[in-house]
């Protein structure tokens, strides 16, 4: 099965993409680029030459994906997000040999206008909140919001913030049932399912919506 790129989409000669994926209305992939498979790129969009990204990767419209940029498996980034490469940039010094690298781990969701200050790291199933500014490292299951990015607490792999752990340190994701625990230094762990596992078939549909698990 080949990818599918809409009329209006650009694919550069060189670019690699995995079988399955859609390319959108007036995007842009540039040569040298490396996409897995069944990744979905909204209208608008772009992705720079030697960007690689990984399988099941959603990018909403109006996201650049510049070079110095890492995507695993499985992130999710939200409408008109901003992924930099340049911390002091200018127009009269030239720094195209100098982009810094940007890691957005597996299972990462970036919420809609949120930017990522360059030369982060974004821990796995971390979550990034809309309008957010993210000028740090960021822990596997890490919930930031705000301006600057500040660590709220912790979110679970179905998207649900994490309450007070019990006695044994233990907090439950009220949609999955699975098990999180803090480990060392500064992150969680899913104490169920291992991080690079996927998801079994019967927990990759949702059932209920975010309000209704607010609370639990």
């Amino acid at each position: 099965m080949e990818y599918f790129a809409h009329q209006t989409a650009i694919v550069d000669a060189g670019a690699r993409i995995g079988a399955g994926t859609k390319i959108w209305h007036f995007s842009h992939i540039c040569s040298g680029s490396e996409i897995g498979e069944n990744c979905v790129f909204g209208q608008n969009t772009m992705v720079a030459d030697s960007v690689t990204i990984g399988s099941n990767v959603k990018v909403q419209n109006n996201v650049a994906i510049y070079a110095g940029v890492q995507i695993e498996d499985d992130v999710f980034l939200g409408p008109s997000c901003v992924l930099t490469n340049v911390t002091n940039p200018r127009s009269q010094v030239v720094r195209q040999s100098l982009y810094e690298k940007t890691l957005i781990r597996r299972g990462v969701t970036v919420g809609a206008n949120a930017t990522i200050i360059c030369g982060v790291t974004l821990g796995r199933y971390a979550f990034i909140a809309a309008g957010a500014v993210v000028t740090r490292d960021v822990p596997d299951y890490g919930f930031v919001i705000g301006v600057p990015g500040k660590l709220k607490g912790w979110i679970s792999r179905h998207g649900h913030p994490l309450g007070s752990p019990d006695p044994e340190g233990i907090m439950i994701c009220p949609e999955s049932g699975y098990r999180y625990k803090e480990v060392e230094p500064g992150g969680l762990a899913c104490i169920d399912l291992p991080e690079e596992d996927p998801l079994p078939e019967n927990l990759r549909t949702g059932q209920a919506s975010y309000e209704s698990f607010k609370g639990k």
